[in-house]
């Protein structure tokens, strides 16, 4: 018994370590540094560069649309996501109202950008990334898959939604792509345990196909990149497996969502951060993604590189002075970097690298500071 329980303890002190090592605490506003300025970066080859645009996001930042949207669109990258937020296109029963969305997508094609464009319905990205109109559904039980069967009237409320979204801008010439739900298979954050079962997205994937055949569809999944991460990915979605595997079954590309420093809680000015930068393992499960990808013969897009804070509040912090410390103008680099390096050592064919917090980027320029737009102009002139 002895041999026994000194085996578990020696055990457990191996996970232990790892796990340790990935946990940080530290200031959550810290002093900013001009390190993003000579940080080198890594040449993409024939990738695309690219960003999302989220509408609810720059209302909860109180700036304004169409300015926004144009001061990003000045810059030369190449994709950009856009977001068929369900609520805000049928915000009441029996009306449909698709002006935001035409003019955003009229603005990208006059501007030479490739549009991905997330039909939803139920998810879509952007916090709290469920967007499904009250009038169709208040809310999910919590620890439920939803399947088709036993939600058949959602299924067929979600199913029309994305035929009409992709009926209307099928023929736009700057659609490359469309995104189906978002981390589709996976549960909302902490917030909620609810999920949707394959065969739900599976239907909806079929009916933008059949509505579209010319298009791939693209699925997206949270790449877990810490122990911790995907240990609890894991769990939780056990039982079907998570977004990424739904996507290597089910779509024509392979979205990758790359979060490796989010904090876990906050107080008195002090976080604690779940943090992979320098764990060597941190690229594991991206390697494995790669691998599986080649082997189905499936395309591969970055569609979300953090480069915006990830603290223990919904709405990041913006303080004058002072970055938080989850992802300062540097990080975004980093975070580039490392993806970049990874995929050339493994020989795959990255389509395109999507950043995530262009909004964030033009708050922080409002007060005074332009170093993540300046980071990410930096990574936009490299070849």
């Amino acid at each position: 018994m002895q041999r026994w329980g000194r085996l578990g303890l020696g055990l457990a002190s191996l996970v232990a370590v790892p796990v340790l090592a990935e946990l940080r605490f530290t200031n959550t506003l810290q002093r900013p540094t001009d390190a993003w300025q000579t940080m080198l970066v890594q040449p993409r080859g024939a990738a695309d560069i690219g960003v999302s645009l989220r509408a609810p996001q720059i209302d909860a930042f109180n700036l304004d649309p169409r300015t926004t949207f144009h001061a990003l669109l000045r810059y030369p990258f190449q994709v950009l996501r856009l977001g068929a937020y369900w609520n805000r296109l049928e915000p009441r029963r029996g009306v449909f109202d698709p002006a935001e969305l035409d003019w955003q997508i009229e603005a990208a094609e006059r501007a030479g950008k490739h549009v991905v464009l997330c039909v939803g319905a139920l998810k879509c990205f952007g916090y709290p990334e469920f967007f499904a109109p009250r009038h169709i559904v208040e809310a999910l039980p919590e620890h439920t898959r939803v399947r088709a069967s036993d939600y058949p009237a959602l299924l067929h409320a979600a199913t029309d939604f994305v035929r009409r979204i992709v009926e209307r801008y099928h023929q736009s010439p700057s659609i490359t792509a469309w995104q189906v739900e978002h981390e589709s298979v996976d549960p909302l954050g902490l917030e909620h345990s609810w999920r949707l079962d394959l065969d739900f997205v599976e239907s909806e994937v079929a009916a933008v196909r059949a509505e579209d055949p010319s298009r791939p569809v693209l699925l997206n999944g949270f790449l877990p990149v810490s122990i911790i991460g995907g240990l609890s990915q894991w769990w939780q979605t056990r039982d079907q497996g998570d977004s990424i595997a739904a996507a290597l079954r089910a779509a024509d590309i392979i979205g990758i969502d790359f979060y490796p420093r989010i904090a876990l809680v906050g107080t008195c000015g002090m976080s604690a951060y779940l943090d992979s930068t320098r764990a060597p393992w941190r690229l594991h499960s991206f390697a494995a993604t790669l691998r599986a990808a080649r082997r189905l013969g499936k395309r591969v897009m970055i569609t979300e590189i953090q480069a915006e804070p990830w603290e223990a509040v919904t709405i990041p912090p913006n303080p004058r002075g002072l970055v938080p410390a989850s992802c300062p103008p540097e990080q975004l680099i980093a975070n580039y970097n490392a993806l970049v390096a990874r995929a050339s050592r493994f020989g795959a064919a990255i389509e395109a690298y999507l950043f995530w917090g262009a909004e964030y980027w033009l708050l922080r320029q409002h007060m005074g500071d332009r170093s993540y737009l300046d980071a990410f102009a930096r990574i936009l002139d490299a070849t």
